[in-house]
């Protein structure tokens, strides 16, 4: 390219670059953790497990949203990782609740059977 028609595209980039500055604020990175956290809680069962904290998570992270496009990048930052901390936790306690539900058969089946070989055979 010569510099005639370099001096024609210098404009156009001109005012891509002023586009792009005007452009809203990119989501911060933590809207996608807490977005991903959420995602895992639901896939653990938090929505039944653990209904407090997934309603907790879901609120907070609704609230980012809302600041995030009032252009409140900080305010959105900030709920976004107390929703994906509490998305975190309704997982654990969905883990925990899954599992103790798990020991609990686990102890009902063995009961039934310590009863099975207590009894007299025929």
């Amino acid at each position: 390219m010569n510099t005639r028609t370099n001096r024609r595209w210098l404009p156009a980039v001109g005012v891509l670059l002023a586009l792009a500055a005007c452009a809203s604020t990119p989501p911060p990175p933590e809207m996608a953790l807490a977005d991903a956290a959420l995602a895992r809680a639901v896939a653990a069962g938090a929505p039944e497990l653990a209904a407090v904290e997934m309603a907790a998570a879901r609120d907070k992270m609704s609230r980012a949203n809302r600041a995030l496009a009032a252009d409140e990048p900080e305010g959105a930052r900030a709920l976004a990782q107390q929703a994906q901390l509490d998305a975190q936790l309704a997982q654990a306690r969905a883990e925990s609740e899954r599992a103790r539900r798990a020991e609990l058969a686990v102890q009902d089946a063995a009961g039934a059977l310590r009863d099975e070989m207590a009894r007299p055979s025929r």
